[in-house]
């Protein structure tokens, strides 16, 4: 099934800060799939080549391609430290000039928190080009955001003639915070379903390996932690409620890298668990995650902090037909982790509540798993760059010049 066509006339510029391993792939879909004419701004050039991750701990480049394919080009940036986690780290003067040479009908826009991104609102309102807002925050674990800081992000979002919304914790911060209705658009959160394919040869081949250098019979579940291991994202308080349980027959994988390596190595030599019942594998790239997550009985992702917007991690995990285990504060618990049903989900203000879920997870036998097999697949089946697209092609279907 193809998406519904791109109205026409349709020259879409999309302004995103650097080339992301997720959205990448959907751009280079969106061409293939659909024929849209768009032509991608990229702000600066982390992730394509080299930069330091702070996260992460290491500088890093992701081992796919996210550039070929796709029509665009990188922005000059002029920052004295480029990078997302400052105001001016998106620094690009001559933004609005190559937007002006290439005369768009609408813009796309991902984030509105840096220098280049206010320049591109203010700009396009003098040129009359609609603008499309594409983010995915939510109020999960605050409740609000303050009265200021709600009224003028208010008036921020009243700028976008079309609203693109990840989801439902995503949909309700945008309703609180004024977009009216029919200026929002469901577009999913979604990643590479063909790459992420249980199906595929290469893939089960390269996880046949992975469990043997792994040790692994094919009775050892594992469960799975992949991201950065940073307090956010709580890897310690998994893998002590892992070792609490110290269930039979189960290892608990660590992928990835950040400030809490040091910690998770200690602790888990300390009971006696590092290299037997726990393992931690070096940073995982991306080429090698399809076969990682085909090695899971579980995917986890236990975050605490309201920094966890979706957890794109889960997508893949579930597209190789793994169910989830989430807090009830990751964003796309609501759309894609049903206790019981898709996974398992444990409140983020309860002590034990991770130790609990877990157990309930590890319990599970084998008529349960392929039931939550099927219901996982099922779901997932929803969050595909398909429908994100539609989104995409149902909310510029609405703009008019403002």
């Amino acid at each position: 099934m193809k998406p519904p066509p791109a109205p026409a006339p349709l020259r879409l510029a999309v302004v995103v800060s650097h080339p992301i391993q997720y959205y990448a792939p959907w751009f280079q879909w969106m061409r293939k799939e659909a024929g849209l004419d768009f032509h991608v701004f990229y702000l600066w050039s982390a992730g394509a080549t080299p930069a330091l991750d702070p996260q992460f701990g290491r500088t890093m480049a992701w081992d796919v391609d996210l550039c070929g394919g796709y029509a665009h080009e990188f922005v000059p940036n002029t920052a004295r430290k480029p990078g997302t986690d400052h105001f001016f780290g998106l620094r690009n003067p001559d933004l609005t000039a190559r937007l002006e040479a290439y005369a768009p009908s609408a813009i796309l826009l991902f984030g509105y928190a840096y220098d280049a991104h206010l320049r591109v609102i203010a700009w396009a309102g003098r040129r009359r080009v609609p603008l499309i807002f594409r983010g995915d925050s939510h109020l999960l674990g605050r409740g609000n955001l303050g009265f200021w800081k709600e009224v003028v992000l208010g008036r921020l979002y009243r700028r976008f003639a079309a609203v693109l919304y990840t989801g439902h914790a995503n949909r309700a911060y945008f309703e609180r915070l004024g977009v009216p209705a029919a200026r929002l658009f469901f577009a999913p959160h979604s990643v590479d379903a063909a790459r992420f394919n249980p199906e595929r040869a290469d893939v089960q081949a390269a996880a046949a390996g992975l469990r043997r250098e792994l040790g692994l019979d094919s009775a050892t579940r594992v469960v799975l932690f992949a991201g950065k291991f940073i307090p956010a994202k709580q890897p310690l308080a998994l893998l002590e409620a892992f070792l609490d349980l110290a269930p039979p027959q189960a290892v608990l994988v660590f992928a990835g890298d950040g400030e809490q390596r040091a910690a998770l190595e200690s602790r888990a030599g300390e009971r006696g668990a590092l290299g037997t019942s726990v393992r931690l594998l070096p940073f995982t790239n991306q080429a090698a995650m399809p076969a990682l997550h085909a090695i899971a009985s579980v995917f986890v992702l236990p975050s605490r902090g309201v920094s966890e917007t979706w957890g794109l991690a889960v997508n893949e995990a579930m597209h190789m037909g793994v169910p989830a285990l989430v807090s009830d504060r990751v964003g796309c618990q609501q759309d894609l982790v049903t206790d019981g049903v898709t996974g398992w989900v444990f409140a983020a203000d309860d002590p034990s509540g991770l130790r609990r879920a877990l157990e309930r997870a590890l319990s599970a036998g084998d008529d349960a798993r392929r039931i939550l097999r099927a219901a996982v697949m099922d779901r997932i089946s929803g969050y595909r760059y398909l429908q994100t697209t539609a989104g995409l092609l149902q909310a510029c279907a609405t703009l008019t010049p403002s």
